[in-house]
């Protein structure tokens, strides 16, 4: 490849995919440089975990032909939201907010395969893989990424380097970015269960003192779980037997979904926050967990990350447009300003809402449940925790704009 592309995205996940497929009719070079050859089962980001989408995520993956009719995704109709030894719980039902749902549950595993097949629809899109960025040189027109694929290397020059390629990002590292991590000292274990009743569009969010429990709808009578354990813990609860490990589920959960059965493979994911000081250098951007990456609480990760891209998206295709240097400096700055509240509200709710709610500080157990109670029962603040949860927040992207 020796022309030089306009845009070169390493990092062939969830947020990296999305973004080459909003792209690819845009008119620019775009390449997608991804670690693993291009199936569902060697990627590790289309996992055994179950992805609470947002409405404004599943309004865009839509609008990018990803998601349709026959996509396996479960509409979020309702929520419930307790915590273990508080009084109170806050209910919230999309029919009473005049909405048709809060998002949709899918399993990462089945995005992963609808964005592969819309990867294969792509008509300009140059795939490469697999590949490994190991250097990266940025000069004043353009950035050069020595691609590495078994023991050959090749040279790509582009004119914007997008890092989409997760919390450990290689991009992050070479572009001399630092990060902020914190260790929650807990680990989500994921796997699904088989409920008495259907959960009819009903997810559970349930704190406890040692991490929260969610419980996703996936149809029929199934459901995605979400365990989070003290890390110390995390293998020897995934490994324990199917009966004692729904024990301590219920124990954890309590009995309000019915009986739980059959539980899935169980895989234990430590859990932690990293935060990029900055998501842009010259010519370069981090995008998805690359520039933050989030407690699973609350389900933010994914919807954040498709944000970011899907903004960048936005101003490529108005760059493409008038004729504008994807790579330029205002560009990029452009990208850090739009995202800017985004991130910083999303990062600090999710942290936030961890140590609130791990804390059995008598004082706070009570504002706590005064809390879930005016939630619960005050409208207005109802609608407006549900409008924020289903990514309508700031300066959504307009893919995402249809509620």
């Amino acid at each position: 490849m020796n022309e030089t592309l306009d845009v070169l995205i390493v990092g062939g996940g969830l947020v990296g995919a999305s973004l080459a497929i909003a792209l690819d009719a845009s008119g620019l070079a775009v390449a997608l440089a991804e670690a693993v050859p291009p199936r569902v089962d060697l990627q590790p980001s289309y996992d055994e975990r179950n992805l609470a989408l947002a409405r404004a995520s599943v309004n865009a993956l839509e609008a990018l032909g990803v998601l349709d009719a026959a996509s396996p995704a479960t509409p979020i109709r309702r929520i419930h939201v307790s915590r273990r030894g508080d009084f109170g719980a806050a209910r919230l039902d999309a029919a009473e907010l005049g909405l048709p749902a809060f998002g949709a549950v899918i399993p990462a595993r089945e995005l992963g395969n609808a964005l592969l097949r819309r990867l294969d629809a792509c008509t300009r899109l140059v795939r490469i893989a697999p590949a490994q960025a190991v250097a990266i040189e940025a000069n004043a027109d353009a950035v050069r990424v020595e691609l590495r694929s078994g023991d050959s290397t090749r040279s790509v020059r582009t004119r914007l380097l997008v890092g989409a390629d997760g919390s450990e990002s290689f991009v992050r590292s070479a572009l001399g970015i630092d990060v902020q991590r914190h260790d929650y000292r807990q680990s989500a274990i994921v796997t699904a269960v088989t409920v008495d009743k259907p959960l009819d569009g009903l997810a559970y969010e349930r704190f406890t003192d040692s991490g929260p429990v969610a419980l996703l709808p996936l149809g029929e009578r199934r459901a995605g779980l979400v365990l989070s354990v003290p890390t110390e813990q995390a293998e020897g609860v995934a490994a324990l037997d199917d009966a004692a490990f729904i024990a301590f589920v219920h124990e954890r959960f309590g009995w309000r979904a019915g009986r739980f059965t059959r539980p899935g493979r169980r895989k234990p994911y430590p859990l932690a926050r990293v935060l990029a000081d900055r998501t842009s250098a010259a010519r370069s951007v981090l995008i998805g967990n690359a520039a933050q990456t989030v407690h699973p609480l609350g389900a933010q990760g994914f919807n954040l990350g498709l944000r970011d891209a899907l903004v960048l998206a936005e101003l490529l295709r108005e760059a493409q447009s008038s004729g504008a240097d994807p790579g330029a400096d205002a560009l990029l700055a452009r990208h850090v300003e739009r995202r800017a509240d985004d991130r910083a509200a999303t990062t600090a709710f999710s942290d936030e809402l961890v140590r609130l709610t791990g804390s059995d500080f008598l004082p706070l157990r009570i504002a706590r449940s005064l809390g879930l109670h005016a939630l619960d029962r005050i409208a207005p603040l109802k609608r407006g925790f549900a409008l924020r949860g289903m990514g309508f927040r700031g300066d959504t992207p307009a893919a995402g704009l249809s509620r």
